[in-house]
C-alpha cells in the first residue's frame, strides 16, 4: 500500500519503515498514526516480513514530537481520546511477535520518544536527542510515555526527565539504560540490521513467545495507560496548556505564572 506520510523497503526479510515528513521534523499527526498502524498491521501478516526497523526520514529527527498546531482547541474528551488512540497504536506495537527495532536517528522527542519505547529496543545514532518535553506546553506525556520511561529508565531518572522537560543525548540514553547501543550515524542501518540478523537466525515461535512472556512481566498495565490518558485529557482546556501550547507556536518562553 502507497502512504502518504511513510517509506518502506523490504530485504532480506528486514521491513524499513520511515516516517517521512522531513518538513515537519516527522511529526506525529492523525494521519502518521493511523499509517503506522495500517503498515504494521499489513507487516504482521506478511510472511515475506520477518523483522521491522522504524526510523525517521533526514539526518535531523527520528521523530521530534506530535504536531503542536491541532492541541489548542481540544476539550478534555478530546485531549483523553486522542491519547488513548495512540496508546492503542503504540501497544500493538510493543506486542508485536515480529522483532521491532527503533534506529533513532535524530531528535526523539515528546511523542516520538514514546514511540521509539514502544518498540523492543533501540538504537540511536551519537548525534540523537531524547525528551519528553510535555510540561513546557502544559501538558503530560500521554502515548505511554510516562508508563515505558518508567520501567526503562527507573522512577528517579523517569520523574526527573519528566518534571524538567530536558532534552539528553545519546551518550546519556544509553547510560540510563533508555537505549541498547550508540552508534556513529552512518552506520546506524547497518549496524540495526546486523543486529536483527542475528535474531533471524533463531526460532521465529519462541521470538514471539519471547515477547509475550517479558511483556507480562510488568503486571497489568492497563490501569497505568487509562489513568494517563485521563490526566492527559484533563490539561487541555486549561490556562497553562494553552498558555504552553500558543508560546511553543509563537517560538516563545512560556510564562505559566
Amino acid at each position: 500500500m502507497a502512504y502518504q506520510n511513510l517509506l518502506s523497503e523490504l530485504t532480506d526479510g528486514i521491513l524499513t519503515i520511515t516516517i517521512h515528513r522531513p518538513d515537519k521534523l516527522n511529526a506525529l499527526n492523525r494521519t502518521v498514526l493511523e499509517e503506522l498502524d495500517s503498515a504494521f498491521s499489513e507487516a504482521a501478516q506478511d510472511p515475506s516480513v520477518q523483522a521491522i526497523i522504524l526510523t525517521g526520514s533526514g539526518p535531523k529527527a527520528f521523530v521530534a514530537g506530535a504536531d503542536i498546531s491541532a492541541f489548542m482547541d481540544f476539550s478534555a474528551d478530546e485531549g483523553a481520546a486522542l491519547a488513548r488512540h495512540g496508546q492503542e497504536i503504540f501497544r500493538r506495537l510493543e506486542q508485536s511477535a515480529k522483532p521491532i527495532v527503533a534506529a533513532i536517528n535524530g531528535f526523539a522527542l515528546g511523542g516520538g520518544c514514546e514511540l521509539a519505547m514502544s518498540c523492543h529496543f533501540r538504537i540511536a545514532a551519537d548525534h540523537a536527542k531524547f525528551g519528553q518535553p510535555e510540561v513546557n506546553l502544559g501538558l503530560i506525556p500521554g502515548y505511554g510515555g510516562t508508563q515505558r520511561l518508567t520501567r526503562l529508565v527507573g522512577r528517579g531518572r523517569a520523574m526527573e526527565l519528566m518534571m524538567t522537560g530536558s532534552m539528553i543525548d545519546a551518550q546519556e540514553a544509553w547510560r540510563i539504560g533508555l537505549v541498547n547501543h550508540v552508534v556513529p550515524a552512518d552506520g546506524l542501518m547497518a549496524y540495526t540490521k546486523q543486529i536483527l540478523q542475528t535474531i533471524l537466525a533463531k526460532s521465529p515461535m519462541a521470538i514471539a513467545k519471547l515477547v509475550e512472556a517479558v511483556d507480562a512481566s510488568g503486571g497489568e498495565p492497563a490501569e497505568g495507560y487509562l489513568q494517563e490518558a485521563r490526566l492527559f485529557g484533563a490539561c487541555f482546556g486549561t490556562r497553562e496548556m494553552k498558555e504552553g501550547v500558543t508560546a511553543f507556536l509563537e517560538k516563545r518562553k512560556p510564562a505559566f505564572r
